[in-house]
């Protein structure tokens, strides 16, 4: 297995080490295979980490640009999109308390644009004016001190609707219908920023490499054993680490979204950080994680959040009318994980891992 992948916490944080390790060894190798030289690096990001994997003999120094392209393009992400660092584009922009149109980078209007359509074609399951009702419920950068009540959540209705962002792209600008609107990136920042991250690998000329961070990744080529990657998605289990299924990834990307690693509980109910726009309340079933499978990582991202929030029966039959490779594992019967795939996702040849 080539990584390992879980859902982590959906927030985007202002900080971005530097200093990843350099590693020259291959793991997961099978005895008996023809084996490539294995370069992997990584760091943290985002709140969570990074790792980059290039499979095949590096020229000399490419290690060392590959790192720092990796590290840049996500630090890139984090300077634009950061709910946390006031500084950054979107920091900038949910401050903008006016309906004038407020200019931002290519790369953050990119985000944006693809938000709106995962919005548009999933009736606004995916939403990134879910920001207050994020904050309220403690997920957000100031943390939980209360419960909201029904009548607070009322109030955020009027702020929370993907339509409420206006773009032109022809002048790089967003505009707000409402000064109140304010919009959250992390469903699908990092998926972006292992989109730009990937590329920058492609653009040094890697033909084989694998870029993951934080339970988002996009595999191109072939590994260090000349196969697919081989990708793990976690079980949806608090206490342990380990797969659940294992899928084999060539010039594609996955990305998961789940309720087991950051919730909180009150009064026997627990609240899960993934927030249904449409109620402002944290999604609630036996939905344990939903894994999508797409071209591109901020793609797969923004659809994992969006299936979701649609619950386990919606979700897979939006995800299966239309033609979307995605995983869902729920919680049966006493506690027993059961996995449903859409025809996408069965075609490509994933192995459940044995209890």
């Amino acid at each position: 297995m080539d990584t390992l992948i879980s859902p982590r916490r959906r927030t985007v944080l202002a900080a971005l080490g530097a200093g990843a390790l350099l590693a020259g060894c291959s793991d997961g190798l099978l005895a008996g295979l023809t084996t490539r030289p294995l370069a992997a690096f990584g760091g943290p990001t985002m709140g969570t980490a990074w790792t980059a994997k290039m499979a095949g003999a590096l020229a000399e120094g490419m290690a060392t640009k590959a790192e720092a392209s990796v590290a840049a393009a996500l630090a890139s992400v984090v300077e634009g999109m950061s709910a946390h660092l006031a500084t950054s584009e979107l920091g900038r922009f949910n401050r903008h308390a006016s309906t004038e149109p407020f200019a931002v980078s290519r790369e953050t209007l990119e985000v944006f644009t693809l938000a709106r359509a995962v919005s548009e074609r999933t009736g606004g399951a995916f939403d990134v004016t879910v920001a207050p009702a994020v904050d309220a419920w403690g997920f957000g950068p100031a943390g939980r001190s209360s419960l909201p009540s029904s009548q607070d959540l009322t109030r955020l209705a009027a702020s929370i609707d993907f339509r409420h962002i206006t773009l032109d792209a022809k002048a790089g600008t967003l505009a707000k219908s409402h000064p109140a609107v304010r919009a959250d990136l992390s469903g699908v920042a990092k998926g972006y920023g292992v989109d730009l991250a990937a590329r920058s690998l492609d653009a040094l000329g890697s033909r084989d490499h694998l870029v993951e961070a934080g339970g988002e990744v996009r595999a191109k080529g072939t590994n260090a054993e000349g196969r697919p990657w081989r990708i793990g998605i976690e079980r949806p289990d608090r206490q342990a680490r380990e797969p659940f299924v294992i899928v084999p990834l060539s010039d594609l990307s996955m990305a998961s979204s789940g309720d087991y690693r950051i919730f909180f509980e009150h009064e026997g109910r627990r609240y899960s950080h993934e927030i249904d726009p449409a109620t402002r309340e944290p999604v609630r079933g036996n939905l344990a994680s939903v894994s999508v499978v797409s071209a591109d990582c901020a793609r797969a991202d923004a659809l994992a959040t969006a299936l979701f929030v649609m619950g386990e029966k919606r979700g897979y039959e939006w995800a299966a009318d239309h033609g979307e490779s995605a995983c869902l594992i729920v919680r049966g019967e006493g506690g027993r994980l059961e996995e449903r795939r859409t025809p996408a996702f069965a075609k490509l040849g994933a192995e459940r891992v044995a209890a």
